[in-house]
């Protein structure tokens, strides 16, 4: 049997454009990424991961931010200001749906107690995805600790290196096109740019599940076969260091659609499928844009753009593979159990479509 790994270890290479050197989110300068996984007797798989836009505080160095609703069907908290005004002012916060204003409730204190300051107004962003199949989500498990533990791990240097994926934080009892899913994520590198994106994947089907082209989902066999509708809602975070505005960004954050799109999602109608995007403005377009122009032919004033699309695109899709490729087979609630992607069936279905894949 194969082990869990990502989706290049197993010789899928999504796309055609470079990746970072740790490909993810935090290949984008500044960013960390932090989880707090809480597992606990035989119906509590829960947790809280935080996005960190820079190490500093985000409330006094707030960053430019927008965000695309492409189905919002979600208890998301903070999003609106972030709409109207086009920046984003604390951490993204990722949990599990009834745990969503406990979460946002604490990250008021961490403010308070970790960067000392009592802002008499704070839009405290909190995205959530439903993991009641495996979890019991009434019980309202994640508390302050938990948050606390999540962005000061987001914080510290080790945050700002590798993202564990799979079965934890957020996305620890989350389920995608059936099998086990959870958190992933995936960057591309430019000349002019980073892209990273992270998602907490709970929404698709199984027989809908697409990887780089190739149906997987309806022909894997499973022990016991997924409900019709085994999972719903995706939330997706983009980052950037190119300093672009808010509405430029916003055409961005619309291109996770398409990556999402890309792996099998219709978009159902009970589906929270929200993207929260943020620029650390570490780099100029200006460099982008003159190697765009064409002097002969004038074009949009956002064409620069397009391979930031590009890079939004194979990164999301590749970020749902890996949610999956790295997610294990957890029991839960009520003994409900999901299955992880089998990645030795996954290599079967390649290989017999003339796509061998070589494991690194």
């Amino acid at each position: 049997m194969i082990e869990r790994v990502r989706a290049r270890e197993l010789g899928i290479e999504i796309g055609s454009m470079e990746t970072g050197r740790l490909n993810a989110i935090t290949d984008v300068e500044g960013v960390g990424v932090g989880h707090s996984t809480l597992i606990s007797g035989d119906n509590v798989r829960t947790g809280v991961t935080a996005i960190v836009p820079h190490q500093e505080n985000p409330y006094e160095e707030k960053m430019t931010a927008t965000v695309d609703l492409f189905n919002a069907f979600g208890k998301a908290t903070g999003l609106p200001q972030i709409m109207f005004e086009g920046v984003i002012e604390t951490p993204i916060l990722l949990t599990e749906t009834l745990n969503t204003w406990r979460v946002a409730d604490s990250v008021l204190d961490y403010f308070m107690e970790r960067h000392e300051v009592s802002p008499r107004s704070l839009n405290v962003v909190v995205g959530e995805t439903n993991g009641g199949y495996l979890t019991d989500n009434i019980g309202r498990h994640v508390g302050r600790d938990h948050v606390f533990e999540a962005i000061d791990a987001a914080r510290s240097k080790g945050g700002q290196g590798a993202v564990p994926e799979g079965n934890v934080g957020g996305g620890t009892p989350m389920t995608g096109y059936g099998f086990k899913g959870g958190i992933g994520t995936a960057s591309r590198v430019h000349p002019n740019f980073t892209v990273g994106v992270l998602v907490q994947l709970n929404c698709g089907s199984k027989e809908d599940l697409m990887i780089d082209g190739v149906p997987v989902g309806r022909l894997i066999e499973l022990p016991v076969p997924p409900e019709s509708a085994p999972g719903n809602s995706i939330m997706m975070i983009v980052a950037t260091d190119l300093d672009v505005n808010s509405r430029q960004l916003w055409k961005v954050a619309k291109r996770t659609a398409l990556g999402l799109a890309r792996t099998g999602s219709y978009g159902g109608n009970s589906s929270g499928d929200f993207t929260i995007a943020f620029s650390t403005g570490l780099r100029s377009v200006e460099e982008i844009v003159e190697a765009t122009s064409d002097e002969k032919r004038p074009k949009p004033v956002d064409n620069f753009l397009n391979p930031v699309y590009k890079a939004t695109v194979e990164a999301t899709e590749e970020a749902i593979v890996n949610a999956l490729f790295k997610a294990e087979t957890m029991k839960g609630r009520e003994g409900n159990t999901r299955y992880a992607l089998p990645l030795d069936q996954v290599k079967s279905i390649f290989d017999g479509c003339g796509r061998p894949l070589q494991i690194q």
